[in-house]
């Protein structure tokens, strides 16, 4: 039962649902069955179903050790809505399936998803400004110049410049580096920097470019608290207050400052449900509906650890503050509580990290149309996430030095073209330093004390020494 491995890329959703109906459909075990005083050939119980594809899921490097069998369970009805399985009596379309012992079989033939054609698309290569380019609107032949009067000197001149003896006069336009290029800078090298990380020719695949905001990156590089975490220029989009001392509570447990009402035997768990349901009434993810498929083409890169954490770092640049807040905020406090011994068990039946990863998985990731395994996708990535939940949420540094050398530079150049004295003054050349500055003698080389003496010569006799 192996799995074949779907990278980063476009339509990874697809691909995974067919990869699981084609395993399915090849693999299950099918035997005979009796029910109701009658033999069924070639079939199957559902929960001779949810046993194997339970165990293929887990086993899957797509999908993880993470999922339950109740995921297992809601996957199945997916596939009786869509008509991968028919019950025996050849009936579909309804998601009634069960964990029991009712008899299915698979149709003639079970339809794939199809995949969207592939439009062509072209490497978006963000222009910086240029220092010669005139402004919109203007060119070389609408600008206004007055009358001249033709004389023999004026005439020398145009005539020198007609035969290519002295080079025509054009109007150089310095531009500014706005702070809307520099905006643009952030944009196009971050979204550079993701596209090279997932190996795409283009971005347009996994996430419409225009609705990536470079306020919003900038905001989550710079706008940020000691401790990392987004602080929002508008507090009206902030947690609410009962919701942020409900968390504070859960992720200092049992040592809560902010608690000043008395506690009761399930306590804790009231307190977990306030928290549950302010987050699964939200209008939106936290990761957001546009960049879905973003993050879900990172979950392919999940072998090698590193380049995910890249990937998802960069992704979580995208967000709004407001979303990115509420994510590290959230994920803090799940793994607090997950990592807490005196915490009481908040869920029966649950595991404290299987009840994090289901209770909060669909607020934090899924499709605003329906995608037949967002939810285990979803599951997934927050599993990934609890683990390297403070690498991902940090500012990718090696992004940051980089675009700040580029703005740096372009400012350089900037004041280099305005202010052309001013620069070779504050930055000179080697050259101009040698003009300014006479060379120096060069000092001798000390003498060294061995230098003094004499070689050493052979002993010669003396007439001393003769008999």
């Amino acid at each position: 039962m192996e799995h074949r491995i779907v990278g980063p890329g476009p339509y990874r959703a697809t691909k995974l649902w067919n990869e699981t109906v084609e395993l399915f459909r090849a693999r299950m075990p099918l035997r005979k069955h009796r029910c109701r005083f009658k033999s069924y050939e070639h079939c199957f119980t559902a929960a001779e179903a949810v046993d194997w594809l339970h165990e293929l899921l887990r086993c899957s490097q797509n999908f993880g050790p993470e999922v339950t069998r109740k995921q297992t369970v809601q996957l199945l009805k997916k596939f009786l809505k869509n008509h991968v399985i028919e019950d025996i009596k050849g009936k579909w379309g309804q998601e009634d399936f069960e964990d029991n012992r009712h008899l299915y079989r698979f149709p003639p033939s079970s339809p794939l998803k199809p995949y969207p054609k592939k439009p062509t698309y072209q490497k978006d290569v963000i222009k910086f400004p240029e220092w010669n380019d005139p402004p919109l609107g203007t060119s070389q032949e609408n600008i206004p110049v007055k009358p001249v009067v033709m004389n023999s000197e004026m005439w020398y001149k145009r005539h020198s410049i007609a035969i290519g003896e002295v080079p025509a006069c054009r109007l150089v336009h310095r531009r500014q580096l706005t702070e809307a290029h520099v905006e643009e800078i952030w944009k196009s090298m971050t979204l550079s920097y993701l596209q090279k990380i997932l190996g795409l020719d283009s971005l347009e695949e996994v996430l419409d470019i225009k609705l990536v905001n470079s306020k919003f990156i900038m905001h989550n590089v710079y706008s940020v608290s000691k401790q990392g975490v987004v602080i929002l220029d508008d507090k009206s989009k902030e947690l609410p207050h009962w919701v942020l001392s409900a968390m504070k509570c859960l992720a200092n447990w049992p040592n809560c400052s902010d608690l000043k009402q008395p506690m009761y035997l399930g306590f804790e768990k009231d307190v977990f449900k306030t928290i549950a349901d302010y987050y699964g009434h939200l209008k939106e993810p936290l990761l957001t509906f546009h960049l879905f498929d973003a993050f879900v083409s990172v979950l392919g890169l999940l072998q090698k650890e590193k380049m995910a954490i890249e990937a998802f770092q960069i992704c979580c640049l995208l967000l709004p503050p407001e979303n990115r807040r509420k994510l590290q905020l959230l994920m803090r406090m799940m793994a607090r509580i997950c990592l807490n011994k005196e915490m009481p068990p908040l869920c029966d039946g649950f595991g404290t990290r299987t009840l994090m990863v289901q209770t909060f998985s669909r607020c934090i990731l899924c499709s605003k149309d329906e995608v037949d395994l967002d939810e285990l996708l979803a599951a997934r990535l927050v599993t990934f996430l609890m683990d390297n939940y403070q690498e991902i949420l940090k500012v990718p540094l090696a992004l940051q030095t980089s675009i700040e050398e580029r703005v740096a530079h372009l400012r350089r150049v900037q004041f280099q073209k305005s202010y052309p004295e001013v620069y070779r003054e504050r930055f000179p050349t080697p050259e101009s330093e040698a003009l300014l500055f006479s060379e120096k003698p060069k000092p001798k080389p000390q003498l060294l004390m061995w230098a003094l003496k004499k070689p050493f010569q052979p002993f010669q006799r003396t007439r001393s020494f003769r008999m």
